[in-house]
């Protein structure tokens, strides 16, 4: 009978392995499955590439996935063995196997792709927010004043008068072409949290003098702060973090640019060759 293709070849190697007293090199799984399968010698002679076998190629596939389902294990010695759960088994299913196998991989490729994104976002952000952090009180000011009329804001202006409640500009959001919302800014550069007092402080400035507040900072807000900004029946007041501030620089480009880079992934469908 010609080799199998690779998994039906598990059962078959589960078999020769048992037969071995549940360990064995390559070589006498080999032996011991051309015996079970009664392969003749021009069967086990085949060539599949090179000087390699078919019956050596397709059970090294059948090797692979039976570790990965969890029944076999090997040495650095190339000596492979049952697991508990193997010694266990006396036959699969080889649907299953390859069911398992294929989820358990896409689920690994999923969390690489997952760390490599967060490894890559984390070092742009952290970066970027570093060197906000280190310019001017004056130049963040203009840098918000940009961001904000890149976002929509119209008759942005930065006032940074002191004494003034901490107020650093204004501006005005229009909806539709119709409404108007006049909003007051202030702009914290800072290293840490921002406190729910200096919420408080920026909203006692707003009463009567606009719709709306926005507090820009590269540091976070506080629970207690974010919970102040949107107390009932006061004032309501917009936060923007570091966090947020350099994905907003990203999106609209300031200081920032972002190449688009096509990546092919090809995927080799080993059953179409096994199968050959």
């Amino acid at each position: 009978m010609p080799v199998p293709t690779y998994d039906d070849l598990f059962n078959p190697l589960l078999t020769a392995i048992r037969k071995l007293g549940g360990s064995a090199s390559v070589p006498e799984q080999e032996r011991v499955v051309a015996d079970v399968l009664s392969l003749s010698e021009k069967d086990i002679a085949e060539i599949h590439r090179a000087n390699r076998t078919k019956l050596s190629y397709r059970l090294a596939w059948a090797r692979n996935y039976l570790k990965r389902y969890g029944l076999l294990d090997n040495s650095a010695r190339g000596v492979w063995s049952l697991t508990p759960k193997g010694l266990k088994t006396t036959s699969v299913d080889k649907d299953e196997v390859k069911r398992v196998v294929v989820a358990l991989e896409r689920k690994e490729k999923k969390k690489e792709k997952e760390e490599e994104s967060d490894g890559a976002t984390a070092a742009w952000e952290d970066e970027l927010l570093e060197l906000v952090k280190r310019i001017e009180p004056g130049s963040f000011e203009r840098l918000c004043q940009r961001v904000l009329r890149e976002s929509g804001f119209i008759q942005v202006e930065v006032t940074g008068r002191s004494g003034d409640g901490g107020i650093d500009g204004k501006g005005v959001v229009r909806l539709g072409g119709i409404l108007s919302f006049h909003v007051l800014f202030q702009c914290k550069r800072y290293r840490g949290s921002v406190s729910p007092s200096v919420v408080r402080d920026f909203r006692g400035a707003l009463v009567g003098r606009a719709d709306k507040g926005l507090v820009i900072t590269t540091g976070s807000f506080s629970k207690d702060a974010r919970l102040e900004a949107q107390r009932d029946g006061a004032t309501p007041i917009d936060l923007i973090d570091g966090e947020e501030l350099v994905e907003k620089l990203k999106d609209l480009r300031i200081g920032v640019d972002v190449k688009q880079k096509v990546v092919e992934e090809v995927v080799i469908r080993r059953d179409y060759f096994d199968e050959l």
